[in-house]
């Protein structure tokens, strides 16, 4: 692999999120109101992830800002996103946040997308050596996990489109969490949904990209299985699933999607299903063994998709208040 994170990426990275993260306006809100008094602005109600645009790019802003920390203690913008984090992560503002969602109208408050985002900002700061801010955030986390825990079972159908609805990327983000936190039961629950919604697909087709689409709905559904199977029921399973990938088919998942306008938000999703197809890829590949054909196939379609892509994570506000994320993804993503 050529592309790899490294110091100057990092600090790249991390300038941009620190840019938008406090950024309260513009902002697209994901807000029922139920009444007058309902009509509040968005640090108001959400005194936490209040910028980045919507709720869930602020949460997974501060995980792009929290990943970096821990990988990169020294870089040169720790010392304010440690300020920052002091100034946002309280008790009594995660008290707000956790309040927020006992409203009648927040049943539905970013399901399933930002749901698995919060779990994953928990699972990283878990991993920090000091772990008081994961303990913080822990009544909120546990929230999100309440709400998994209630809704996987009326789901009774997958969700297959490439945008926020998307099911396998929401359990694919919340299996990293019940593991990592120890939630057995959790990690049952989501691989039992994975299995239940996706064991039998078979030679799938890949009509994709759509238009507004940053995520790959083939992809994302293997990248989901290789996570939620042991090892050998994955290869069968994705032996099956794509049994064309050594011919590079479907051709359409190793052409990175052509991106018109960066400025219209919608069309900018597109930035993000190249990153997004190459965490997947590199996902995939590390799935399979090194005398694979498969294997290079997938790494080096992960390759012309961060070509395509990483150019782009900052320069306009439409994708630069998320594309770090999905290139943080993909540049971390396992390879062997």
């Amino acid at each position: 692999m050529t592309h790899a994170l490294d110091a100057a990426t990092a600090s790249r990275f991390a300038a941009a999120a620190l840019g938008h993260v406090t950024r309260e306006y513009p902002n697209k809100m994901d807000h029922v109101l139920s009444g007058a008094g309902d009509v509040q602005g968005p640090r108001a109600l959400h005194p936490i992830f209040f910028g980045s645009f919507d709720w869930h790019s602020c949460v997974h802003g501060w995980w792009t800002l929290f990943t970096l920390l821990r990988l990169y203690p020294d870089m040169p913008e720790a010392a304010r996103i440690e300020a920052l984090a002091d100034e946002l992560f309280t008790p009594e503002n995660v008290t707000a946040e956790t309040a927020y969602l006992d409203r009648p109208g927040s049943r539905g408050f970013e399901r399933p997308y930002g749901w698995a985002w919060l779990l994953m900002l928990a699972a990283e700061l878990a991993r920090h050596e000091d772990d008081s801010r994961a303990a913080t955030l822990a009544p909120l986390a546990e929230a999100f996990s309440n709400r998994f825990r209630d809704f996987l079972p009326l789901a009774s159908y997958p969700v297959r489109v490439g945008t926020h609805f998307n099911t396998a990327f929401a359990l694919r983000l919340t299996l990293d969490h019940a593991e990592g936190v120890g939630d057995a039961a959790l990690a049952a629950l989501c691989r039992n949904r994975a299995m239940l919604w996706h064991a039998a697909d078979r030679d799938c087709q890949a009509w994709e990209p759509s238009q507004d689409e940053f995520l790959s709905p083939a992809l994302m559904e293997a990248a989901l299985m290789r996570r939620a199977m042991a090892a050998d029921a994955f290869a069968a399973w994705f032996d099956a699933f794509l049994p064309r990938l050594a011919r590079r088919e479907p051709a359409a998942l190793f052409q990175p999607a052509s991106v018109s306008d960066r400025s219209d938000g919608k069309i900018a999703h597109l930035d993000g299903l190249n990153l997004s197809r190459a965490w997947c890829w590199r996902e995939i590949a590390s799935a399979l063994s090194a005398d694979d054909p498969r294997r290079l196939i997938a790494l080096e379609a992960a390759e012309v998709h961060l070509d395509a892509a990483l150019p782009h994570v900052t320069g306009d506000y439409m994708g630069e208040h998320w594309l770090a994320s999905f290139a943080l993804l993909a540049l971390l993503a396992a390879d062997d």
